[in-house]
C-alpha cells in the first residue's frame, strides 16, 4: 500500500468499521453498535440502500483519502468485502484540486441547424456531411479522464454494428433491446439499431446482483411485450443476458458490441421516413407495470425542434449529463438534443454523480456546460452530499439553464439550491421547472427564460376538499406549495378537465391532458392501456395539476391521489415529511390507500422503512408518523407499517412503486425476506427450464417442418421439370405447372388466399407483380390461368435446369447490369412478343430481405405501350415470411394475393413515356394498397 494509510489490516478494519458506524448512526440513531460486523450485510440487516452506500463511498474516500470504483461499493455486500477492497485498491491519495477550463472545439456555433431531415438517421448524416470531425460526445469517466466520440466515428462504427445485426438475422421493424451502461458502446449501438432499420428498447443493466430476480421478472415484462429478437449487452452482464433469452422466446440472439464490430458484411440499408418508429421508451412502472410508449423519428424531431427554439439553444451550448441513457430525459432531451443542435454533450455514468455529486459541478465548471438536467433528488443530493469547502473556486456562472424534472418539484429544494451555490455563481434564474413526459417525447411545458422558479403558495383545506387553488396569505401557516412549469411548446396544448372531461376554470385541479405532434401515437401492443391514454384526440398524462395564469402547476399521479373522508391527499409531501423522521430512511416511505377488507372501503396506509422495525421499537416512530399525518391532512393514517429495509419498492430511476407497494400490502406479502444470490439464480434457472424446452420444441418443430417442406418441393420439383421438358404442347406444360405448384402450397400446409380476381384479358396482357421470395414464381403460377411467360434476368438463362425450365414456359431473359444489352433485350422482347401472349413482370428487378415495395422498373409499361395490352397489377403478401430472403428454412404461413382490374394506357395524346409513367403509377399504387409493404421509393 501507498499513501497515508500505511497499516495492518486489524487496525484498517477498525477504521473502516468506525466509518460504517458513523454513517449508520447518522441514518439509523436507534440501531445498537454490538449489531455490527465484518460480516453484517450492507443492505439487508444495516439497512445501506443505494444512495448510503454512496454516501459511504464519499466518507471512505475522504477517510483514507483515495478514489475507489463506485462500481466496487455497489458490488460489495459486507464490511469484509470493503476491507479487502481497500486492501488490494492501493490506497493512492487524492488531493482535491479545481480542474482548469478546457474550451471544447466543437463549442464554436455552426451555420445552420438540420431542417429538412426527417429522421435521426439522416440527422446523422446530415452532420457527417457537414463537419465529420466535430466533437459530438465527451465521456468522462471516475477518474477525470475521457475519450470523445466525433460524429463520422459514430456514424463509422454504427455502421459496422448495424450490418453484424442483420448478419444476426435483425430486419426492418424487429425490436432491438441494449442493456448497456453509459459509454460508447451505447450511443454506437442505439444509432446501429436505427441504421438497421429495426427498433432501439433501451434497458438498465442489472447493478445489484442480490436484486437480480427482480430485474429479470421487469425486463421479462418488458421483452416479452416488445417481442424483441436480439439483446445487446456487454461481457459483464452476459450471465444475466442469457437467463433472460431463457424466458423469453423471441430473442434469438444475445451479442457484446465487439463481437458485432468483428462482423464483415455489407449493410443493406432501409429506407426510412418519418412516420417509422425510433424506439420504444418504456415507462418507469411506478403506477403499474412498464408501457412501451412508441415514438417516431417524426415525434422526436418535431419535440426537439420545439424545444431548441424555445430555449434558444445553439451550436455554442454545450450539454452536461449525468442521466441514464435508458430514461428519456437522459435519451432524448441531453443526447439526441445534443446531436440535433451540434452542441457537445459532456457525459459521465449515473454511478460517477452518486459516489461524488461534486463530479457534475466540476464537468459544468471545466467544459462551461450551458445546459444541465436532473430530477429533483440529484438538486438535494448535492445539498447533503457536497460540503462547502470541497466547491472551492468552481464556477457554475455558466450553467444557463439547470432543468429539473422528471418528478415532482420541491419548492425548498430549489431555493436552497439557488442561495446554497449562489457564491459560485448560480443565477437563481437558472433553476428552470419543466414538466414533461415519454407520451409527448420528453418536452411539454417550459416557462419563460431567465425568470427563476414561481412559487405558488395555495390555502391546504381547501385545496384538498374541494380542488380549488386558492392563494393563501402571508401569513397562513396550513399551505401547500406547488412550483409552476410554464406553458405548452408551440403547436402542443395543454387543458385541465375533469372526470367528465369537461374542461375546468383556472385554479382547479383536475386531469392534466395534452396534444400535440410530438404525441405518441400509444403503447406497443398494449391497445387496452392506449385506448385508456386517448380521449379522442387529447391523451391524458396521468397527472393532476391546475393552471394559473397561463401556466400549468402539477399536483400529483391521479393514481396515487388518496380520496379519504372527502379530502384529497398527496403521498409526495406525507412521505417527505416522514423520510424526515429520526429512525426512517429518507426516500424509503410509500404512502398508499388499500381496500378494507371488511368494509370495501379506501384506507390509508403508510409504510416506511427502518432498521428498528421491531414491534416493540417501532412504537415511537409509529406514534409520530401518527402525529405528521394528523398535523398535515387532519387524521391519523388507518395503518402504519415500519418495515426491514428494501420493503419499498422503487423503479430502476428510484420513483415509489405505490400500486406495487399496495398489491404487496393487500397480499399480505410485505417484508418477505429477500433470497440470497444463489438463491435467486436457482430460481431463475428453475423457472427458465419450461420455456427452455418449449423454445428446444419450437425449433425442432421448425426443422421439422423446413425438411418436410423441402421434401414435398422435391418430390413434386423433379416431375414437374421432366413435364415442362417432354409434354409437346405449352398448355399441357402449364396445365400441369399450375396442378404442382397447388400441391405444393397445400401439402407444405400454407393457406392461400385470393381477393379480387379480376379475370385477365382474353386477348393477353402484362401482369406486374411485387417481388418479395422465391415463392412469389410458384404462388403466381398456382393462382393465374393460362399459360404465360415469366420475363427473367438473364443470369437464369445459363442455368442448366432453370433456363431450360423457363424457355419451355415461353419465358423471356433480360440483361439486368449492362444498360445497352438490357435495352436490346428490351426491344427483342417487344418485337418477339404478340397481343395475345401474357407476361409476367416482377418490375422491382429483385427482393431482398429488407421489407418494403422498391421503384418499379419501366420495362414493363413501355412494352405495354408499345404492344398497346393492358397492365395487370397483382399484389402478393405473405410469401416473405415463408421463405424469407435468401434463406432456405421455409417457415408455414398465409398467402393473399389481390388480382386487379386491367388498366390500360392512356389515349395517344400524350408521348409513350409519359403513358408509360401512368400505368406504373396507377399499377404500383394498387399494389402498395394491397401488398402490405412499406412505400421504400424515394423517388416517388
Amino acid at each position: 500500500m501507498s499513501g497515508s494509510y500505511d497499516k495492518t489490516p486489524v487496525i484498517l478494519a477498525a477504521d473502516l468499521m468506525q466509518v460504517i458506524t458513523a454513517l449508520i448512526h447518522d441514518i439509523h440513531p436507534n440501531i445498537e453498535p454490538r449489531t455490527l460486523t465484518l460480516d453484517s450485510i450492507l443492505d439487508k440487516q444495516l439497512g445501506l440502500d443505494s444512495l448510503a452506500r454512496m454516501e459511504l463511498l464519499t466518507r471512505l474516500e475522504k477517510q483514507f483519502k483515495i478514489n475507489l470504483p463506485a462500481q466496487l461499493i455497489m458490488e460489495a455486500n459486507t464490511p469484509h468485502a470493503l476491507l479487502q477492497m481497500l486492501i488490494g485498491h492501493g490506497m493512492q491519495q487524492t488531493p482535491h484540486e479545481t480542474s482548469p477550463v478546457i474550451q471544447l472545439d466543437s463549442s464554436q456555433e455552426t451555420a445552420d441547424h438540420p431542417e429538412q431531415v426527417n429522421n435521426l438517421v439522416d440527422l446523422l448524416d446530415w452532420h457527417v456531411q457537414s463537419h465529420p470531425d466535430r466533437e459530438h460526445i465527451r465521456m468522462l469517466d471516475e477518474n477525470g479522464s475521457s475519450e470523445t466520440l466525433s460524429y463520422q466515428q459514430l456514424q463509422q462504427q454504427a455502421t459496422t454494428v448495424a450490418a453484424g445485426l442483420q448478419q444476426h438475422g435483425v430486419e426492418p421493424g424487429d425490436r432491438v433491446a441494449i442493456m448497456l451502461p453509459t459509454g460508447r458502446e451505447y450511443f454506437i449501438s442505439f444509432y446501429a439499431i436505427l441504421i438497421a432499420g429495426a427498433v432501439p428498447v433501451p434497458l438498465y443493466p442489472p447493478l445489484r446482483m442480490n436484486q437480480i430476480e427482480d430485474h429479470l421478472k421487469r425486463h421479462c415484462t418488458i421483452l416479452s411485450n416488445c417481442r424483441a429478437v436480439t439483446l445487446i449487452t456487454f461481457s459483464q452482464a452476459l450471465l444475466f443476458a442469457r437467463l433472460l433469452k431463457s424466458h423469453v422466446n423471441s430473442i434469438h440472439s444475445v451479442a457484446c458490441v465487439d463481437e458485432l464490430l468483428s462482423i464483415s458484411r455489407t449493410l443493406a440499408r432501409p429506407f426510412i421516413v418519418a412516420s417509422d418508429i425510433a424506439f420504444l421508451q418504456y415507462t418507469s412502472g411506478s403506477t403499474g407495470n412498464p408501457k412501451g410508449v412508441v415514438l417516431t423519428h417524426g415525434n422526436l424531431l418535431t419535440n426537439i425542434r420545439y424545444m431548441g427554439q424555445y430555449l434558444k439553444v445553439s451550436s455554442g451550448d454545450v450539454f452536461v449529463s449525468w442521466l441514464p441513457l435508458y430514461h428519456d430525459m437522459g435519451l432524448i432531451g441531453a443526447w439526441l438534443g445534443s446531436l440535433y443542435f451540434a452542441m457537445p454533450l459532456v457525459i459521465m455514468s449515473p454511478l460517477a454523480f452518486l459516489s461524488r455529486p461534486l463530479r457534475w459541478f466540476e464537468a459544468i465548471h471545466q467544459y462551461r456546460g450551458t445546459l444541465s438536467a436532473a430530477p429533483n433528488f440529484a438538486y438535494e443530493l448535492c445539498l447533503k452530499r457536497i460540503d462547502k469547502d470541497d466547491v472551492g473556486d468552481i464556477d457554475l456562472s455558466c450553467w444557463r439553464l439547470a432543468f429539473n424534472g422528471a418528478e415532482p418539484v420541491s419548492p425548498t429544494t430549489l431555493l436552497a439550491f439557488a442561495e446554497r451555490y449562489a457564491e459560485s455563481g448560480l443565477r437563481l434564474q437558472s433553476l428552470t421547472p419543466v414538466y414533461g413526459l415519454a407520451e409527448s417525447s420528453v418536452g411539454l411545458a417550459f416557462p419563460p427564460l431567465d425568470r427563476g422558479p414561481l412559487i405558488d403558495r395555495i390555502q391546504r383545506t381547501v385545496f384538498s376538499e374541494t380542488g380549488h387553488a386558492l392563494p393563501a396569505d402571508k401569513n397562513d401557516s396550513s399551505v401547500l406549495q406547488f412550483v409552476a412549469c410554464g406553458q405548452a411548446l408551440p403547436d402542443h396544448q395543454i387543458r385541465i378537465v375533469d372526470e367528465d372531461s369537461e374542461e375546468l376554470a383556472s385554479r382547479h385541479q383536475g386531469r392534466v391532458q395534452f396534444k400535440g405532434p410530438s404525441s405518441t401515437q400509444g403503447y406497443f401492443d398494449n391497445p387496452q392501456a392506449t385506448r385508456q391514454l386517448f380521449d379522442h384526440e387529447w391523451l391524458d398524462s396521468g397527472d393532476l395539476g391546475y393552471v394559473a395564469e397561463g401556466e400549468v402547476y402539477i399536483t400529483g399521479r391521479s393514481k396515487d391521489i388518496i380520496i379519504r373522508a372527502g379530502r384529497n391527499i398527496y403521498p409526495h409531501e406525507l412521505e417527505e415529511r416522514i423520510g424526515a423522521v429520526t429512525g426512517i430512511r429518507k426516500g424509503c416511505v410509500a404512502v398508499f390507500g388499500a381496500t378494507d377488507s371488511h368494509s370495501g372501503t379506501e384506507k390509508l396506509v403508510i409504510l416506511a422503512e427502518s432498521c428498528d422495525h421491531d414491534s416493540v421499537r417501532a412504537k415511537p416512530l409509529q406514534v409520530e408518523i401518527n402525529t405528521i399525518t394528523t398535523e398535515l391532512i387532519g387524521s391519523p393514517p388507518d395503518d402504519v407499517v415500519i418495515a426491514p429495509p428494501h420493503t419499498v419498492l422503487k423503479t430502476s430511476s428510484g420513483k415509489i412503486r405505490r400500486s406495487a407497494c399496495r398489491t404487496l400490502y393487500e397480499n399480505g406479502e410485505l417484508g418477505q425476506t429477500q433470497h440470497a444470490v444463489w438463491r435467486q439464480f436457482m430460481n431463475i434457472t428453475l423457472s427458465a427450464l419450461r420455456p427452455s424446452v418449449r423454445r428446444l420444441g419450437h425449433q425442432v418443430s421448425s426443422i421439422g417442418y423446413a425438411s418436410y417442406a423441402w421434401a414435398i418441393f422435391l418430390l413434386l420439383a423433379v416431375p414437374t421439370w421432366y413435364a415442362s421438358v417432354l409434354l409437346p404442347k405449352r398448355q399441357w406444360r402449364w396445365s400441369f405447372i399450375h396442378v404442382a405448384a397447388r400441391l405444393v402450397i397445400k401439402l407444405t400446409g400454407n393457406r392461400l388466399a385470393i381477393h379480387d380476381g379480376a379475370s385477365l384479358p382474353d386477348s393477353g396482357c402484362i401482369i406486374v407483380a411485387n417481388h418479395a421470395s422465391y415463392m412469389d414464381g410458384v404462388v403466381l403460377a398456382a393462382t393465374l390461368p393460362g399459360s404465360f411467360g415469366f420475363v427473367a434476368k438473364a443470369e437464369l438463362k445459363k442455368q442448366f435446369i432453370a433456363g431450360i425450365f423457363l424457355r419451355r414456359l415461353g419465358s423471356h431473359f433480360v440483361e439486368r447490369f449492362d444498360p445497352r444489352k438490357g435495352l436490346g433485350d428490351l426491344k427483342a422482347l417487344q418485337t418477339d412478343i404478340s397481343r395475345s401472349q401474357t407476361l409476367v413482370f416482377f418490375p422491382e428487378g429483385t427482393f431482398t430481405i429488407i421489407p418494403g415495395l422498391r421503384s418499379f422498373h419501366m420495362g414493363a409499361f413501355i412494352t405495354a405501350v408499345e404492344r398497346n395490352v393492358p397492365i395487370v397489377p397483382v399484389a402478393i403478401s405473405g410469401t416473405r415470411s415463408i421463405l424469407r430472403g435468401r434463406e432456405k428454412f421455409p417457415h408455414r404461413g398465409r398467402i393473399d394475393v389481390n388480382v386487379g382490374q386491367p388498366i390500360y394506357p392512356q389515349a395517344e395524346d400524350s408521348s409513350d413515356w409519359h403513358r408509360a409513367i401512368g400505368l406504373r403509377d396507377s399499377a404500383r399504387q394498387y399494389i402498395l394498397q394491397h401488398s402490405g409493404e412499406p412505400d421504400t421509393d424515394s423517388y416517388l
